[in-house]
């Protein structure tokens, strides 16, 4: 994107010295029409090139944001399968692995996740620090292991064999849920959308279309 803006930008300041040079000769010959001609085309050639630019600009980029996560997520992953003692392939690969995984990330985490013996568990805004340790938050693992999943099929794996869907992932995240729900005082519970308000059903029932009403008369 820098380099296309660069480009028109350089594209801006050739146009300008053209136009100042053409100026410098109109004067000097004492053409008049050929100035304001002049004039006009650089304008109009300036303005499409600041519309081609605010095009260029509010067009998203092909990588998005998710994609470019998703694959440093990846690439962290297969670095971990490097470094395990002993070194582990992908295809060996299972739900275990993934939740070593996820506990070794821990320890990077910056969430505080009271204790039940601290005074401040349960309180979503405790008013003082505490020795409680940091986690990583329900919500970051949550994200982590649905992009890891992608990325483990779209890297050739197959859907039966994922082992960032196995039944003791999902159970691990829902216990991860549930203890930092309680600790942190936060409910993780989705909000249920409001359904629109139906008529009742004695309104409907007296809705009796015209053509019955007209063959029960006959």
């Amino acid at each position: 994107m820098d380099s296309i803006q660069q480009f028109i930008q350089t594209c801006n300041n050739e146009n300008t010295c053209n136009f100042m040079n053409t100026i410098s000769s109109s004067s000097n010959n004492n053409t008049t029409s050929l100035t304001t001609t002049t004039t006009t085309t650089t304008t109009a050639s300036g303005s499409s090139s600041s519309s081609a630019a605010s095009t260029i600009t509010n067009t998203p980029n092909s990588s998005s944001r998710y994609e470019n996560q998703k694959r440093r997520d990846w690439n962290t992953f297969g670095q971990y399968l490097k470094n395990h003692r002993p070194p582990l392939s992908l295809s060996r690969c299972s739900g275990a692995h993934v939740l070593e995984f996820l506990r070794y990330l821990d320890q990077f985490g910056k969430t505080k996740v009271h204790t039940p013996i601290c005074p401040f568990y349960g309180h979503p805004n405790p008013p003082a620090p505490c020795p409680c340790p940091l986690r990583q938050a329900w919500g970051s693992l949550d994200a982590l292991i649905g992009r890891l999943r992608a990325a483990f099929e779209e890297n050739g794996g197959k859907p039966e064999t994922n082992p960032f869907g196995a039944r003791a992932v999902r159970l691990y995240l829902r216990e991860v849920r549930d203890l930092q729900s309680k600790a942190r005082g936060i409910s993780y519970e989705k909000k249920k959308r409001k359904r629109p308000p139906q008529p009742p059903p004695r309104l409907q029932q007296q809705q009796v279309p015209p053509t019955q009403g007209a063959s029960a008369a006959q």
